[in-house]
């Protein structure tokens, strides 16, 4: 008996002239990503970095101003922020001499066929 059933579903669908629709929230549909440019100056602006990447931001972030201040002031900023990025499975990768891109979990930096 529940054989016949089965059959008679298959068979009063493939019958069943209307349309099934599925109705979809638009809110549901947009993804959105948010983008931020900031410039570095001194190490303080770290933190500042940090927490728009914990919002969910991608940074590009400008660091020629203070590579020609202060360069080991750089590189101690550039390293906090890639430890806190590698804890929070981000990427980050350095554009020409100027700009760090930092993106969260939920983005990463392409670089290439990987092999």
């Amino acid at each position: 008996m529940a054989l016949k059933d089965i059959f008679n579903k298959i068979k009063g669908s493939s019958e069943e002239e209307g349309e099934e629709f599925v109705e979809v929230n638009a809110e549901d549909e947009k993804s959105q990503v948010n983008v931020k440019i900031d410039t570095m100056t001194s190490y303080a602006d770290a933190e500042r970095v940090l927490q728009f990447l914990r919002e969910g931001y991608v940074v590009f972030l400008r660091i020629r101003e203070l590579r020609e201040k202060n360069l080991n002031e750089l590189k101690k900023a550039v390293e906090k922020i890639k430890k806190t990025t590698n804890a929070m499975n981000g990427d980050m990768v350095g554009v020409d001499e100027d700009f760090l891109i930092i993106t969260p979990q939920f983005a990463r930096i392409y670089r290439g066929k990987a092999e």
